[in-house]
């Protein structure tokens, strides 16, 4: 519908606003127009009235009215005036009214008074025309008779001119009107040009081409801050998408591997018969197998939940050294193995959900275990200062390449391939952690210098 189109919209507004500011002005200026004509009328009857005064204090009255009534009725100027001559309490000496107009009862301006415009009186003829009338009395020769002069007059003419210029003023209004929506219409939609412009650009952006950006150059400045947006927008989408595709590249090549150790040893154990234990050595090693697939599942829904679905945590207060105490005895056999120690230092409270907290430290630690050098120590420090709680996992081992510290917590992201058991790594252990701090509004930070490699967990002091 064209109501829904915003240049309709904007162009209908502008119309209207635009006639109702002529039909205002207009307005006004008839009825300054009316204003001014009616004291102009007013004005005239007035002097008329003062005028046959005068001419009667200078004259014989009553020969005046006997022998030139006619003088009275030309000096009225029309044929829609009235002109009554009588004493108070008698009948009309001369009643000029060829309109035949209802002579109106008038309380006149005292003789000797001046006569003003406000002793004017307004009413409405039979055919609602306006009519002005005014009653004045006089002294004649005669002692202490007054004459009475009662005059109007039908304001046809001014009504007629009143008409004209309304009618003329409502056909301006109208032609303006028109004529602002139209100009209202061709501005607004030469306005909206860089809309339709923006909206074709962004019609061909898809997802062979997410590094298409908006121009900025020409850009209205009303549109900027939405071109910007849009960009960053772009931006956002274009790395997630790269991401989602190395994840999912990354995570079939993972899939892939103990998939087919399963297929591959499979079909050697059945393309004859086996003994029960070389049986046995398949079902374990399958299991071994199934067990990191299963694995990585658990971590990539995990991970899903952490930054998709806004997993609940349930925070509480937390003995640090009892919870480093905790996971020194968790990987106390692995590290014995790899010839390694836990050293924990460091106490005090700390706010935080106990599972997750014990999660990503136990990733930590799993990493530590795994690159450390043999006879070395995993040290677990805390240290409280500046409104946050640190906790870090510190080993000995292969320094990490400053290239590769940006996108050690991305997923599936591995140092280095060739490094120690990077083969059994899913790749998804620093991703974990990264998403359990940001759910408890913290951070993870990664330092790799004189042969020491630190992972800090830094959590806020008092929670979130």
């Amino acid at each position: 519908m064209i109501w829904r189109s915003l240049t309709a919209r904007l162009a209908l507004m502008f119309a209207l606003l635009a006639t109702g500011l002529l039909g205002a002005v207009g307005l006004m200026l008839y009825r300054g127009l009316e204003t001014q004509l009616t004291l102009r009328d007013d004005a005239a009857l007035v002097a008329r009235v003062e005028q046959i005064r005068t001419l009667l204090q200078d004259s014989d009255a009553l020969r005046m009215v006997h022998d030139k009534p006619h003088l009275f009725e030309n000096m009225l100027g029309n044929r829609e005036a009235l002109l009554v001559l009588r004493y108070p309490g008698e009948a009309p000496l001369i009643e000029v009214n060829p309109a035949h107009i209802a002579v109106p009862d008038l309380a006149p301006v005292a003789a000797g008074d001046s006569l003003r415009i406000d002793a004017v009186r307004r009413s409405s003829g039979a055919d609602g025309t306006p009519f002005s009338a005014v009653a004045a009395d006089m002294r004649t020769r005669v002692p202490g008779k007054e004459l009475r002069i009662t005059a109007g007059r039908l304001m046809s003419e001014r009504t007629r001119i009143l008409d004209n210029y309304r009618r003329q003023i409502i056909l301006m209004v109208a032609v303006a009107g028109a004529l602002a929506a139209l100009a209202a219409f061709l501005l607004v939609r030469r306005g909206m040009r860089p809309l339709a412009q923006l909206a074709a650009q962004t019609a061909a952006i898809n997802t062979a081409n997410l590094d298409a950006r908006l121009a900025t150059q020409g850009v209205p400045r009303e549109l900027a801050p939405l071109v910007e947006s849009f960009n960053a927008m772009l931006q956002r989408l274009a790395a997630s998408f790269t991401q989602l595709s190395q994840v999912t590249a990354d995570m079939a090549h993972d899939l892939r591997t103990p998939i087919g150790n399963l297929l591959g040893q499979t079909e050697v154990a059945l393309s004859q018969p086996r003994s029960v234990d070389a049986y046995q050595e398949l079902l374990a090693s399958n299991l071994e197998e199934l067990q990191r697939i299963a694995r990585m599942s658990d971590n990539m829904l995990f991970l899903a939940r952490a930054e998709h679905a806004h997993l609940a945590i349930e925070p509480a207060w937390l003995d640090i050294a009892a919870e480093f105490a905790r996971m020194a005895d968790y990987f106390e056999g692995p590290a014995e193995e790899s010839q390694l120690r836990i050293v924990c230092r460091g106490d005090g409270k700390l706010w935080a959900d106990p599972l997750l907290l014990r999660r990503a430290l136990a990733n930590l630690l799993a990493n530590a275990v795994q690159y450390a050098d043999p006879d070395s120590a995993i040290e677990l420090t805390a240290h409280t200062g500046g409104d946050v709680v640190c906790l870090k996992v510190d080993n000995v081992g292969p320094a990490i390449d400053p290239l590769h510290m940006e996108r050690l917590f991305d997923r599936f992201y591995r140092a280095d391939a060739a490094r120690r058991g990077s083969a059994q790594s899913s790749g998804l252990g620093l991703s974990i952690v990264r998403s359990i701090m940001a759910l408890h509004g913290g951070s993870v930070q990664a330092v790799s210098a004189d042969g020491h490699n630190g992972f800090s967990l830094v959590f806020p002091e008092h929670g979130q």
